[in-house]
């Protein structure tokens, strides 16, 4: 296979994978990763930790993805939102 020819597939492929929503490299054994990092943190240091991602990726989206690191802010931001309603709705 000429060089040319699996570049184009490579590219194909990853334009099939969701790096945003779903990246296949956090997923084994159908354990998701995001879910290890909440049972490990638990719930306050799982909202922490969503926080730290969204400063690191708008920090660096002009530097390395691009709008790729910015759906990926947007993605924790989602995360820390929900996380937070959950709570209020608790405290009710």
């Amino acid at each position: 296979m000429r060089h040319e020819e699996y570049m184009r597939q490579a590219a194909l492929q990853s334009d099939c994978q969701d790096m945003v929503n779903s990246p296949p490299h956090y997923n084994q054994a159908g354990i998701e990763c995001i879910d290890a990092i909440h049972a490990a943190l638990g719930p306050d240091g799982f909202k922490h930790y969503c926080q730290g991602n969204i400063l690191k990726y708008v920090w660096r989206y002009r530097y390395k993805n691009g709008v790729e690191d910015l759906a990926k802010a947007q993605w924790y931001l989602k995360q820390l939102i929900i996380k937070e309603e959950e709570d209020s709705e608790d405290e009710q």
